[in-house]
């Protein structure tokens, strides 16, 4: 194993998280809606590791293929997958636990970011919370902000964030206050965090979600 940066430890630790808490989930909690629109638990698992094993090629295949639409490349990688089991998914997570590729760009903070909110996809979904580890939470809220397919701070302008549960605020303008893994969820556009918030500013808050 090589040896790794403290943000690349965090996103290999909530991948080996992620992983657990799959193998723990039944056949009917593979096939449950989630928070991202038209994923079930299963297309959310795979589109994490889904650009792992690509080399730089095979990357920009995927992106010409997608016509360089986002939404467009995820769904073409979570295809490329579609034939795999739920062991054969988590088999796959475990294989990929340091990031590296795309996910490992940032210093690895994509994959820590990505991975953590896609956990919350579902986790949110099948009513399964968990405490997240602050300093992981802190790193991914930093980076969420300014995350290029993200872009917490366009949704976060004109307000503050106060995270309550941690040493975490951004902005400036009416307060918005919640736990810090509600916050992370809304500055990546999943509405259903909004119900865990509050603050004079959330109205202005939900308008960009």
């Amino acid at each position: 194993m090589s040896v790794l940066t403290p943000t690349q430890q965090m996103a290999r630790d909530e991948r080996i998280e992620f992983a657990s808490f799959l193998e723990g989930l039944t056949p009917d909690q593979w096939e449950s809606p989630t928070l991202c629109d038209r994923w079930r638990v299963r297309e959310v698992a795979i589109h994490t590791v889904s650009y792992d094993e690509l080399s730089t090629a095979g990357l920009i295949r995927r992106f010409l293929k997608g016509r360089l639409n986002t939404d467009r490349i995820n769904a073409i990688g979570v295809a490329d997958y579609a034939d795999r089991s739920a062991q054969q998914i988590v088999a796959l997570i475990r294989t990929n636990t340091e990031p590296h590729g795309l996910t490992g760009g940032f210093g690895g903070k994509i994959a820590l970011t990505d991975g953590m909110i896609h956990q919350q996809d579902i986790r949110r979904s099948i009513g399964l919370p968990r405490s997240i580890d602050p300093e992981r939470l802190r790193t991914a809220l930093d980076f969420a902000r300014f995350a290029p397919t993200i872009r917490g701070a366009w949704r976060a302008r004109g307000i503050r964030l106060v995270a309550s549960d941690l040493d975490w605020v951004y902005g400036n303008g009416p307060e918005v206050r919640g736990s810090g893994e509600a916050l992370l969820m809304a500055m990546a556009g999943r509405r259903a965090a909004l119900a865990d918030l509050d603050g004079p500013g959330k109205a202005k808050f939900a308008q960009h979600i």
